[in-house]
């Protein structure tokens, strides 16, 4: 409770004979913690600025903090190559034309030995069988990020022409698909075949994951499968508290390429999206993997305050 001292009534009716309006103190502070985010803010993206210039490459971060609407964003609007993200959107038309009655999550797929490619862990276990279902498909491309899973995805909606018309139908108007794997993977600087923004990426996850894209059903499989996902516990996993949950869809292609994308769940706080793209660096799979980490360090500390 703010109680009136006698300094305090002076002070107002002081500033009223001035014709002063005075801040209550309400607002005041209201206005201090938005002057501390932004602080916070600009306290990040220099950070990422920093990494980036430490660790060498170029490094593109778009974060939406769907509680407070707060954006983080750096190179935000520049062009990746997607590498193996593009699964995650793969699986979100897929399973958009399972919510049309196009398609059924039982329907088999048939495949062979010849279609197998070197990356293909779930996909070379069901090859004896001849086919995996659907939703089979889905699960292996996003949770285990498997190669020959995420063709037969790409085949079912008509190549990668189909997935590009897919982005174009959610409203991306950036995100391109021209091979299908493992050529897409070449991620030459300049080359924009089968690249994104983190931008558009981001905006992807929003309308699928918590917007209307899909069904609710639907929206809750693809969230499970992120969640489930055990091949990228050194990227985002690795920056954040262990208490915040994490579903993403990992990346990596030539030139030094290394991405993740996902959502964040803090305990007891709206979720946290996040698209990171990372290229054209000269150090190891694990220095990359460590930029993600500490980016997800970064969106910890910015956001979880």
């Amino acid at each position: 409770m703010y109680i009136l001292t006698r300094r305090s009534f002076c002070l107002a009716a002081f500033g009223l004979a001035l014709g002063v309006t005075l801040p209550a103190r309400g607002q005041v502070a209201v206005s201090d913690r938005a002057s501390e985010k932004d602080k916070m803010t600009s306290e990040a993206l220099d950070s990422i600025r920093s990494l980036e210039m430490s660790r060498g490459g170029r490094l593109g971060v778009a974060v939406l903090d769907t509680g407070s609407g707060r954006r983080l964003r750096y190179r935000a609007d520049e062009s990746f190559a997607m590498c193996s993200t593009h699964k995650f959107l793969s699986a979100v038309a897929v399973l958009s034309l399972v919510d049309q009655g196009k398609l059924a999550l039982d329907k088999p797929v048939k495949y062979g030995k010849a279609d197998l490619l070197d990356y293909a862990p779930v996909a070379r276990e069901h090859v004896g069988r001849g086919f995996m279902t659907i939703d089979e498909l889905c699960a292996a491309a996003t949770v285990w990020s498997d190669n020959t899973a995420a063709n037969l995805l790409i085949e079912l909606l008509g190549g990668p022409a189909g997935w590009t018309r897919f982005a174009r139908s959610i409203g991306d108007n950036a995100s391109r698909l021209d091979r299908t794997e493992p050529a897409l993977n070449s991620a030459i600087p300049g080359d924009p075949r089968d690249t994104t923004t983190p931008d558009a990426m981001l905006a992807n996850l929003q309308q699928t994951l918590l917007g209307t894209v899909l069904s609710d059903s639907s929206r809750g499989r693809l969230q499970n499968w992120m969640l489930s996902g055990t091949i990228t516990d050194t990227l985002l996993r690795a920056g954040v508290p262990l208490t915040w949950r994490v579903g993403d869809k990992s990346g990596a292609g030539r030139n030094g390429t290394r991405n993740d994308i996902g959502i964040i769940f803090p305990p007891h706080a709206s979720p946290i999206l996040a698209a990171i793209y990372y290229t054209e660096s000269t150090g190891s799979l694990a220095s990359r993997e460590e930029v993600i980490a500490e980016v997800g360090g970064i969106i910890a500390k910015t956001f979880g305050a």
